[in-house]
Parts: structure tokens; sequence; C-alpha cells
């Protein structure tokens, strides 16, 4: 008879959780939820989704916040090492992709130095979950042939870019953590010579109850973004096909 030889337990395992709503969740993820003793997540898992967390699993909250109060990545690497050790099944549940600005490098180089073992389970980031959402393609036959996911600020800062190459024409670009950063990355493309109709979409808090489409233009960038509240990904060079707030609503707002 043969015999299966199944892999070894990680000691953890990095779940995607999306960028909010549980239908967007992979079964592995779902499967690693269901499976977990000790689950260590992030501020932006959706509701949704921290609800699929067996209730006898323990959760310990690491959130961080840009700009604002937030759990120290040295604090976060020590606890994931700490609760690894144990013997538990521990699920590091990050929101969107794990492999996205989501400084899982730095985790997995901690748990390596432990002598620990993981595994990853990447999930859908927010920029593909907001393109579906505004009825877009990320990529388009004669428009596009890369696509930018960026960053609106670093460790260092506001964050600096390829701005020339943003500020092509058909360019597209996800643009991550902007908010704060808006005027900032306005300013950027429109001296690298894109135009201030450059179409944009902002999507706040994509998938959740709450999501809103913003249709806008470059010129109007800051102007929109003052009026999200939530987390938002920032599509630069796409229009929706619907938006809750247009452009025309911006101008009168600002009258």
């Amino acid at each position: 008879m043969t015999q299966l030889h199944l892999p070894p337990q990680p000691a953890v395992t990095f779940v995607g959780a999306g960028p909010g709503s549980a239908e967007h969740l992979t079964l592995g993820a779902l499967r690693a939820l269901q499976e977990a003793e000790v689950v260590i997540h992030d501020r932006l898992v959706g509701d949704e989704v921290l609800a699929l967390i067996p209730p006898n699993a323990r959760r310990i909250d690491v959130g961080k916040e840009g700009f604002g109060k937030s759990t120290a990545q040295s604090t976060i690497n020590a606890t994931l090492v700490a609760q690894a050790m144990t013997g538990a099944r521990v699920v590091r549940l990050k929101g969107g992709d794990c492999g996205i600005f989501g400084r899982l490098d730095e985790e997995m180089d901690a748990l390596s130095a432990a002598g620990l073992s993981f595994r990853i389970l990447p999930g859908l980031t927010s920029a593909t979950v907001a393109a579906a959402a505004i009825g877009q393609s990320l990529t388009k036959r004669g428009r596009n042939a890369s696509l930018r996911i960026v960053t609106g600020h670093d460790m260092a800062g506001f964050a600096e870019q390829d701005w020339r190459g943003l500020a092509r024409p058909g360019e597209v670009a996800a643009i991550y953590m902007g908010k704060k950063s808006a005027r900032f990355i306005q300013g950027r493309l429109m001296m690298h010579g894109a135009s201030g109709a450059t179409d944009i979409t902002i999507v706040e808090n994509v998938s959740r109850p709450e999501q809103r489409i913003i249709g806008t233009s470059l010129a109007l960038l800051p102007e929109a973004v003052a009026t999200c509240d939530g987390p938002a990904v920032i599509l630069f060079g796409l229009a929706p096909r619907a938006a809750s707030l247009s452009i025309a609503q911006l101008k009168e707002a600002q009258r």
C-alpha cells in the first residue's frame, strides 16, 4: 500500500485576508483560519473575516495605523516567535495580500532566525478588488502594458517614485497609503508632465459595506481624498463606470 507523506505542519501560516469582505478569501485561507489556535491579526482585517476565527482561538491584535498609533514591528516579530514556540497552530493574518506592503520579509526573517518554519497563503490585494468594483481592468491592450503598485509613504516619509514614468499618458498605478501624501503625489506627477485632467478613482473601504467610489481627476486629488475617513486605494489613470461622488459634486463642495 502506498503511503502518503504529508508535509510537516508549519509553525506559522501567513494568510492574506483580502481587503475586507469574507467572500474574497481563498479556500486555503478559510481552512487555515478554521484550524487556527492563535491568530495574530492586523488592524485592517475585515470584521467578516475576523468572525470566521474559531471562538476558542486566541486573538492578538497587532494593528498599525499610518501616522498614528501602531504596534512596533519588533513587538510583532517577538509575539510571532513566542506564540509559534508554544506549538500552537498560529496564523498571522494580514490585510490584503501578505507580500504587498505587509512587511512580510521582516516577520519571515524573525521566524527563520528562531529556527521556525512557515508557509504563505497569498490574498487578494486592494488594487484588484478596487478595479473590479469600478468595472475596470488594471491592464488594457493598447493602453498600458504594465501596472505599478506604489506606496504614498515609507519609513523615510512621503515616498519618491519614478514620477516621469508614471506621468506618461496611459500609465496606470494603484497607490496605497496615499491619503496623507495626496498633494505631494499630485505635485510630483504634474511637475513631471502629467495632465491635471488625468482620470483618478478613489475607492474607500474596498469591498466593505461602507465602500465608496469617488471619480475625480489629478487636479482635484487632494480635495477628493479629504472626503475620505476610511482606508482608500487611489487608482491613477482609471475612471469608474459609476461613482458615488463625481468631479462635479467635488467642485460644488469647494464653493
